[in-house]
C-alpha cells in the first residue's frame, strides 16, 4: 500500500516547481544612466544596428538623465548590457544627437 501513495505525492510535488520564466521584454524607455558593457550575467542583450532600431543611443561622459543618454561604467551599473550579433533582446543605433525611444 505504500508504494500506491508514494508515487501520486511525488507526481504532486513535481508540479508544484515552477517553469522556469522566459526572460522579460524590455522597456526601452526607462534603460538609461550608468551602462557597464559585459560579456555575461547581462541584464539585456542587444544588437547594434544601422536602422530599424528599438532605441537611439547617445554615449555621454556625464548627465544620462533621459531615456537613450548611456554612460559607460566599470563598476556600480545601472544595467548591464551585452552586445550580441542575434537574438537580442532590443536593439539600438548610436546618434550624437537627439536620443531616446524610435
Amino acid at each position: 500500500m505504500m508504494k500506491l501513495f508514494a508515487v501520486p505525492f511525488a507526481c504532486a510535488a513535481l508540479l508544484a516547481v515552477p517553469a522556469p520564466e522566459a526572460k522579460k521584454s524590455a522597456d526601452v524607455g526607462s534603460i538609461y544612466g550608468r551602462i557597464q558593457f559585459v560579456e555575461a550575467f547581462a541584464d539585456y542583450d542587444v544588437q547594434v544596428v544601422d536602422r530599424h532600431e528599438d532605441l537611439r543611443v547617445q554615449l555621454v561622459e556625464r548627465f544620462p538623465d533621459a531615456p537613450g543618454k548611456w554612460q559607460p561604467v566599470d563598476r556600480f551599473p545601472d544595467y548591464k548590457i551585452r552586445l550580441v550579433d542575434s537574438h537580442p533582446d532590443f536593439k539600438i543605433r548610436y546618434v550624437d544627437r537627439f536620443p531616446g525611444v524610435n
